[in-house]
């Protein structure tokens, strides 16, 4: 019987810890949908108030995770269901199908080796290394290429968070500085180097952009994904 009002408690303070993760989300989602500044993006707002509150109230880690591993789950059918816009836009592929594989692949290789050798250059552990590399592709995929190289998936999933809000906050300025005014361009060094975050920019700068961001985004996970076994063995 007294085990009873432990588990009690702990069932208790992971349902807790699980609602308040979607209310922190939906919360943070529509406040920037009145207010769009960087400082409300739900891809920032709220992982900062689930911090705050996980640390302010001293919460262990397995009890948080203990009912909200479910959104963990839920990584699996949302990489499955990228498929989706990659069909649906399937024109856009066919018509740039070359410059889409070569750009890609390019990016994909210079984000992995470029991160690592900074990240060697910082005498970062190779733990941090590991999870470090998948930074630039969105959150299923850079999961599932983490793992596949050995790097710690959580820490992962905080670097690409890091990855989007940065280049949500500075990437068009960038392109603006280095004078890259093609829709096609625009839209995939967005989707490329920030995914989410990055292609939710490109809608606002134009559809073709977004659309165009979108796709990337998604192929360069799928490369990603594909060749980090590879990368794994050569780097490490």
């Amino acid at each position: 019987m007294s085990a009873l009002p432990t588990w009690l408690h702990a069932s208790l303070l992971s349902i807790t810890c699980f609602l308040m993760t979607l209310g922190f989300y939906y919360m943070s989602k529509w406040l920037y949908r009145r207010h769009p500044s960087i400082l409300v993006m739900p891809l920032l707002l709220a992982p900062l108030l689930i911090v705050a509150v996980v640390v302010g109230f001293k919460i262990p880690y397995q009890d948080y995770m203990a009912q909200s591993y479910w959104l963990l789950w839920l990584l699996g059918p949302a990489t499955v269901a990228f498929a989706i816009p990659v069909y649906d836009n399937r024109a856009l592929i066919r018509r740039h199908w070359l410059s889409l594989s070569i750009g890609v692949t390019v990016s994909v290789l210079v984000a992995i080796t470029s991160t690592v050798v900074l990240a060697r250059v910082f005498e970062l552990s190779e733990l941090l290394q590991r999870s470090l590399a998948m930074r630039s592709i969105t959150t299923p995929f850079a999961v599932e290429a983490t793992k596949a190289i050995g790097g710690q998936s959580d820490l992962t999933a905080l670097f690409v968070v890091l990855t989007g809000v940065i280049g949500m906050a500075i990437g068009e300025s960038i392109l603006t500085v280095i004078a890259i005014r093609s829709r096609l361009g625009r839209g995939a060094s967005l989707g490329a180097s920030a995914h989410g975050a990055g292609t939710a920019k490109a809608y606002q700068i134009g559809h073709e952009e977004g659309v165009v961001s979108s796709v990337v985004m998604m192929i360069a996970g799928m490369v990603t994904v594909l060749l980090a076994p590879v990368l794994g063995q050569l780097l490490w």
